[in-house]
């Protein structure tokens, strides 16, 4: 049985803000707006464009359309890879184009990631090396060190991800088993003449050396780091990666390599400039903007009771405020149902809110996918109002039970309210607004 989404005007009319206002946000980071400017003029030698990431594909055709249409550089000095989640690939003329497993990685990643290696490699003194990074690369990019396998290298991820393990643990382990990781690309490439990173930031803090694993940025994490967080995080490893972690020739390059010395990084979009344009367009709708801030952190079911005691202070107060934020929240996993972070906050946060009315929010990650099983039609978060809670219980769901089963995709596609933008092929991490008044 599906419940039916609320056809009274006014949850109507704030449901469609609240999409739009998402709308607005993603739009804001999408490589046609933010790359463009960034891109630097074609020069004599050869240009070699490289991406990763689920905005991989959308910068690479921004890329490609910037060079060959635009400036009319020829065929011979333009050599391309990109590599994007699987549905997040775009036609770019010029740059080969791949598809791979995204958040575990796949045997596509593996053979792309070989090329990228082997690209970059062949880079001489004439030639530049423009990279283009984005969220997602992390498991695009996969070449597995040492013997470790890429069925270890799945587990090791997948066991990362149930932890509950912030990326920054997660890229920390990555880094330190991969042989294009943690500043590892440069390395490859480090007879080119220059190295330029436009990145597109999907990390708490925007921290080069987290975006995709930091492929052309010194690691500042340690063999050290890797093996500690595989300890407290209580992860099994294979006699493969404990070598790989114990062995000191396996320590990623830092700060002073020669490999840095003609690497320039900019980041080019950040999670806040999506925050601000939904501030922007929840202004415009005659609500005050409360940023509570772009790079939170935390189990998603907590922060979600933090923010509902927010909106039903300011509800008390008499106040129209639009509670806006983003980061990257994680869900430790106890139960057997589906859901990811955004999917768990938004039902939290309406068995928070307990039916208050005047009370609506969208919770959803920018990238167009929430958590899922790697496909590109996952939902990417969810929607609640005052009706959320009767309405599933009219359709014979326990919201709590399913909160406590990590269940929250079944719960919002009973209640006909999961958020499902598709592919955005961009990533700037999660946007939360909930709107009062």
């Amino acid at each position: 049985m599906t419940a039916p989404a609320p056809t009274d005007p006014a949850h109507a009319e704030r449901r469609a803000l609240l999409s739009s206002i998402l709308d607005e946000a993603i739009a804001a980071a999408h490589p046609r707006k933010c790359l463009v400017g960034h891109l630097p003029a074609p020069t004599p030698g050869r240009l070699i464009i490289l991406g990763a990431g689920k905005a991989g594909g959308s910068m690479a055709a921004v890329a490609s359309r910037f060079y060959r249409q635009e400036h009319g550089v020829p065929e011979d000095r333009i050599v391309g890879l990109a590599v994007a989640r699987h549905g997040y690939g775009e036609d770019a003329p010029g740059i080969r184009m791949v598809e791979a497993g995204h958040p575990v990685p796949d045997a596509a990643g593996i053979e792309a990631t070989k090329e990228a290696l082997a690209i970059a490699a062949s880079a001489g003194p004439e030639d530049e090396v423009l990279v283009l990074l984005s969220g997602g690369g992390s498991a695009n990019w996969i070449a597995p060190a040492g013997n470790l396998t890429l069925a270890e290298k799945q587990a090791i991820t997948k066991a990362l991800l149930r932890s509950g393990a912030p990326i920054n643990e997660i890229n920390a382990v990555r880094k330190h088993l991969s042989r294009i990781k943690g500043g590892r690309l440069a390395v490859a490439a480090r007879n080119a003449k220059s190295i330029l990173t436009l990145a597109i930031s999907d990390v708490p803090h925007d921290d080069p050396s987290v975006i995709a694993s930091g492929p052309t940025v010194p690691d500042p994490s340690t063999l050290v780091d890797a093996r500690a967080i595989c300890e407290r995080r209580g992860i099994t490893l294979p006699d493969s990666a404990i070598a790989l972690l114990n062995d000191p020739t396996n320590e990623t390059p830092k700060a002073g390599d020669p490999a840095f010395a003609r690497a320039e990084y900019r980041i080019i979009a950040r999670p806040i400039d999506a925050l601000e344009a939904a501030a922007e367009a929840a202004r415009r709708a005659g609500y005050e903007p409360v940023m509570l801030g772009s790079d939170l952190e935390g189990e998603a079911r907590e922060v979600a009771a933090e923010h509902a005691r927010l909106a039903l202070e300011a509800k008390q107060a008499g106040r129209r405020v639009a509670l806006i934020s983003g980061g990257e929240l994680t869900v430790t996993i106890r139960g057997e149902g589906d859901g990811g972070p955004n999917q768990e906050y938004a039902l939290a946060l309406a068995l928070a809110l307990d039916g208050a009315e005047g009370i609506a929010g969208i919770a959803a990650d920018t990238d167009g996918t929430d958590g899922g099983r790697g496909a590109a039609t996952d939902p990417a978060g969810g929607l609640v109002d005052a009706t959320t809670l009767a309405r599933a219980r009219d359709a014979g769901l326990d919201p709590q039970a399913m909160l406590t089963d990590n269940d929250s995709t079944r719960f919002f596609a009973t209640i006909g309210d999961l958020v499902q933008p598709g592919p955005t092929r961009t990533n700037v991490n999660d946007c939360r607004v909930i709107l009062v008044g």
